[in-house]
């Protein structure tokens, strides 16, 4: 059974929360200098529901946020402007989310991509293998569809051609009798009298 997309958003953002966490815990301990018990409280305050939290725990909207906040001071040292710009296009895609808000199968495949290359550049080859393997299933269901639609025309147009073609005259396809081409015959010979049919009589051809 085909998943929605919304589905599929799902499940690949789950992926890049469990491929995100250790990475923004590692990079916040070695390069922010923060212990990991104190990296909640100093680093997302407010936020209620993860602050108490290691960043492998957190969810992705406080990963993403995060790396957003602290970009100069941690990430940019070892990401570069495209990640920084991936990590700003899943954030809107998380709030799309999170807001119920519907995804074209264009907007789906996008989001899937930018996640993969977002897992890809911090070295997390298992996720960004599953989130992969969404996109191409992906592309099989739209490619599925394509064909389907083009049969589909393709279908229809040869009905309605149909009704387009020019059939040639009779003359161009039935050479008529020698003496009906030349005009030489007789209403006599030529017609068959239905009357004499109907009596039973006339030549056999009519007749029969």
């Amino acid at each position: 059974m085909a998943i929605s997309n919304q589905e599929r958003i799902t499940k690949a953002l789950e992926l890049l929360r469990e491929g995100l966490g250790p990475f923004v815990e590692r990079e916040l301990t070695n390069k922010a200098k923060i212990p990991i018990s104190e990296l909640g409280t100093r680093v997302i305050p407010n936020d209620r529901l993860n602050a108490q939290k290691t960043p492998s725990e957190w969810d992705v909207s406080a990963l993403v946020t995060v790396m957003w906040d602290t970009w100069q001071n941690v990430f940019a040292k070892t990401l570069g402007y495209a990640e920084r710009s991936l990590v700003s296009e899943i954030r809107s895609v998380r709030n799309q989310w999170a807001h119920q808000q519907p995804f074209s199968g264009d907007d789906t495949y996008r989001a899937l991509d930018s996640m993969e290359r977002l897992l890809n550049a911090i070295s997390a080859p298992l996720q960004a293998a599953e989130v992969a393997q969404s996109k191409s299933e992906l592309l099989r269901i739209r490619y599925d569809e394509q064909l389907r639609n083009e049969r589909r025309k393709a279908s229809t147009g040869g009905v309605e051609n149909r009704g387009n073609i020019t059939l040639p005259p009779w003359r161009e396809i039935v050479t008529p009798h020698k003496d009906v081409a030349t005009g030489n015959y007789q209403n006599a010979e030529f017609a068959a009298d239905l009357w004499q049919v109907y009596l039973g009589g006339g030549p056999e051809e009519y007749s029969n």
